[in-house]
């Protein structure tokens, strides 16, 4: 296989198409890791234009580091645009990061499985986020997010089927080791 993930999964027969309509994505480790795994968390269930809001709000009223988020009080949360639930799980999420430690160099010798489990031992975060921070916070390549909708909407129109989410995984193995480029190519082949 080659070196190159774009030519790889341009060469595929299923995904290639929607490469060449897209052109190069990257995959590409955050500059600040905790502030991504708050966007992951704001984006959890709600429309990327509702996430989009909610996070210009939040981030303006609240300094996006574990101390500030720890410090800011449920009301401020809320009026930024998170509900009850999620303002516990950004300050689980901070909490976690402070207590720990917690930096992107922590995760960079983890494996995959190691840092999602790290991750979903905390409150509010489950296998989603996990996926997101592993492939937006961390930057790695081959990570295919079964649980999303626009990636379950993507494989449904490439492979002109409706999945399981078992289905889908066998089905991105032909992208392997580059299935977080897939996933991305995946969700431009829905948004167009």
């Amino acid at each position: 296989m080659t070196a190159d993930p774009i030519e790889a999964l341009a060469a595929d027969e299923v995904l290639g198409p929607v490469v060449d309509e897209h052109g190069p994505l990257s995959i590409e480790p955050a500059d600040d890791c905790f502030e991504r795994l708050v966007v992951s968390l704001i984006r959890q269930q709600v429309s990327m234009d509702a996430a989009a809001a909610i996070r210009e709000r939040l981030f303006e009223r609240v300094e996006v580091t574990p101390e500030a988020m720890i410090e800011a009080d449920h009301a401020e949360l809320h009026d930024a645009g998170l509900s009850e639930a999620k303002a516990d799980y950004v300050k689980s999420a901070a909490s976690a990061f402070h207590t720990r430690g917690w930096d992107r160099e922590t995760f960079v010798d983890m494996s995959d499985d190691a840092v999602t489990a790290e991750l979903t031992d905390i409150h509010g975060i489950g296998p989603w986020t996990a996926d997101m921070f592993l492939m937006f916070g961390l930057g790695r390549e081959d990570v295919f997010p079964v649980g999303d909708l626009g990636i379950r909407k993507g494989m449904d129109r490439l492979f002109d089927a409706d999945m399981t989410r078992a289905e889908m995984a066998d089905a991105a193995e032909r992208w392997r080791p580059y299935r977080s480029y897939a996933s991305r190519y995946l969700w431009r082949a829905v948004e167009g």
